[in-house]
């Protein structure tokens, strides 16, 4: 289906955020002649409150502007990528984010050399009321922030050690080349990165194999290269986190969302409790599969028939309204907007982006991309994307724009805490055996590769930043050695850990992003805990909920989520969404006896 053969009510209402491309345009020149007036800000803002306060109005409305520009730019080549008129609307926009950073760069140094009782003085006005939490992290760092010429420095340094990133990147999504592979048909299939986990997803046991193997062959061949990239950016991090005086480069990245280090050895520390259960987990899928070995590349394979019948986008939106009541009238009544109003691009077309997001910018309504297909998987990604675009909805509706933007590390609770919901209602009202088994194990694989893989990847990393802290250079071996070792540990002995996948550690492009990854396990641990009480407890639960999703990036995101009854700080949320994951295997084990 071409772009302009897509119904209207089943696509995304851009008017919404610019009636026009020409109004996007004039905005842009706006945009574009304001950015140099930030130099009448620099020198000024630490000397004279009243052009502080005018400082922060500008750059809030400069932002505005430019997040807008940027976001309908993007939804709008998303939505047919062979459009390059919005790839360069894109590019455009892109600069003038960069353009705002350096022409900004000045604001936190200068307000970082005033004296500190003065800022806070001043910061007492109910005109700054909005703008206490933003200075407030601007002073937390000042421990960690060095003098303004080692920061320019600093500064400068940064694109160098992108380097690695860089290069790791420019490898694996331009030059590697896999090879082509056959099945037990002997039909030839070239692996791309984009079909290389839907083959080990398919029955062909023979495809797998030969996909596994030959992907991994690929990365052998230049392991000792991205072992150097590997090792390269960990030594940047590790560089950084030295000269601001931080314990380790793990207390670093935490330390931007003021995340106890605590946090991410809680959970890898519960997680290694819990081990047993994964490994129950895979003594179950090797028994279902019916295989003598269970190797690496029958982690994916199917093992409960998904439903035959497509479900009707109709139906599923009833779905999902249905299984959310728990959630109240308020909730349900903004649900019912984005459905009714174009929020959604809902079906694929010549060109769209594959996949599924929420996206939007402050003062407008929330975004949401889809590739509709009918599946009961495109049901739950209909309702985790929901809990996306509903939290930033309350966010910004609640919150000043300095505040709204909530951190990374809740960003995936109110999305997953949907899914859950909409996963025990399913559950508690169907009879048949296929379909039941089908949504337990979505969830238990939900579990596998959120909870349990992404706290490998976290272990992984915490690992080798300390090997290099302690003066060791990361090797293609050592790497492989390590990653091997956590493999065998994770899946337990019912798993052949195959050679190959010493090498996985070459292929997480996540990795180049440090300490990241871990969010993903403490986020579905907190959604679990939420969505548990939200149907144990009711009303009350539901208010408590409402407080989170309604605080954007007003406190820190461990406060965020106590405010809503969960204190991801202790060991309970994690232990709570494994106790899950084992009454879901119990289940599971019963069906299939």
């Amino acid at each position: 289906m071409k772009r302009s053969e897509q119904k209207i009510q089943d696509t995304w209402k851009m008017e919404d955020m610019f009636i026009s491309d020409e109004a996007w345009e004039k905005d842009f020149e706006k945009a574009t002649k304001m950015i140099p007036h930030y130099s009448d800000f620099s020198g000024e803002v630490s000397k004279d409150k009243e052009k502080l306060i005018e400082y922060f109005n500008f750059n809030d409305e400069i932002n505005l502007l430019v997040e807008r520009l940027y976001v309908y730019s993007n939804q709008k080549y998303h939505q047919d990528m062979a459009e390059a008129k919005y790839q360069a609307y894109s590019g455009k926009a892109q600069k003038l984010t960069v353009d705002i950073g350096s022409a900004s760069a000045f604001f936190e140094p200068e307000i970082l050399e005033m004296e500190e009782d003065t800022l806070l003085s001043w910061m007492q006005d109910d005109r700054l009321a909005d703008y206490r939490r933003y200075v407030g992290e601007i002073l937390r760092g000042k421990a960690h922030t060095l003098d303004k010429k080692t920061e320019e420095i600093l500064a400068k340094s940064r694109k160098m050690a992108a380097a690695a990133d860089n290069i790791y990147s420019m490898y694996n999504g331009a030059d590697i080349d896999f090879p082509v592979v056959k099945g037990s048909d002997n039909k030839e299939i070239k692996i791309t990165h984009g079909n290389y986990v839907p083959i080990l997803a398919g029955e062909d046991r023979e495809l797998r194999k030969n996909a596994f193997k030959a992907l991994y062959d690929t990365y052998g061949k230049m392991k000792n290269t991205i072992a150097a990239t590997f090792n390269a950016n960990v030594e940047q991090a590790c560089f950084y986190a030295d000269v601001r005086n931080y314990p380790s480069s793990l207390a670093m990245h935490l330390d931007g969302s003021n995340i106890p280090v605590s946090v991410y050895d809680n959970l890898i520390d519960v997680v290694h409790e819990n081990m047993g259960l994964m490994h129950r987990y895979v003594k179950l899928r090797k028994k279902i599969l019916g295989v003598d070995e269970l190797h690496m590349y029958d982690v994916y394979a199917p093992i409960a028939k998904a439903p035959k019948d497509k479900i009707p986008f109709e139906k599923a939106k009833e779905m999902v309204l249905e299984a959310l009541k728990p959630m109240g009238e308020d909730y349900l009544s903004k649900l019912k907007e984005g459905f009714n109003n174009r929020w959604i691009d809902v079906y694929e077309n010549e060109g769209k982006r594959s996949g599924a997001y929420s996206w939007g910018a402050y003062g407008t309504h929330p975004y949401v991309l889809l590739n509709y297909q009918g599946t009961l998987d495109d049901v739950f990604t209909l309702a985790h994307e929901m809990g996306h675009a509903l939290h930033s909805y309350y966010s910004d509706t609640t919150q000043p724009y300095i505040n709204a933007g909530y951190r990374i590390f809740v960003a995936e609770v109110a999305s997953t805490c949907n899914e859950s919901l909409l996963i025990h209602h399913l559950l508690k009202n169907t009879d048949d055996r296929d379909t039941k088994a089908y949504l337990i194990n979505h969830f238990l694989e939900q579990f596998k590769g959120t909870l349990y893989r992404q706290t490998m990847f976290a272990e992984f990393e915490k690992i080798t930043h300390h090997m290099v802290e302690q003066g060791e250079t990361l090797t293609s071996d050592l790497l492989c050695e390590t990653y091997l070792n956590l493999n065998k540990e994770y899946f337990g002995e019912e798993m052949v850990s195959d050679d190959e996948i010493a090498l996985e550690w070459a292929r997480i492009p996540h990795f180049y992003n440090p300490f990241y990854v871990y969010q993903y396990a403490t986020g579905i641990s907190a959604a679990i805990a939420l969505s548990k009480k939200i149907m144990n407890e009711g009303e009350s639960a539901v208010k408590d909920y409402m407080k989170f999703l309604t605080g954007g990036g007003s406190k820190d995101p461990i406060d965020l989520l106590k405010m809503a009854g969960v204190n991801m700080a202790e060991k309970e949320p994690v232990q709570q969404a494994l106790n899950l994951f084992g009454d879901l295997l119990d289940q599971m084990e019963e069906i299939v006896k």
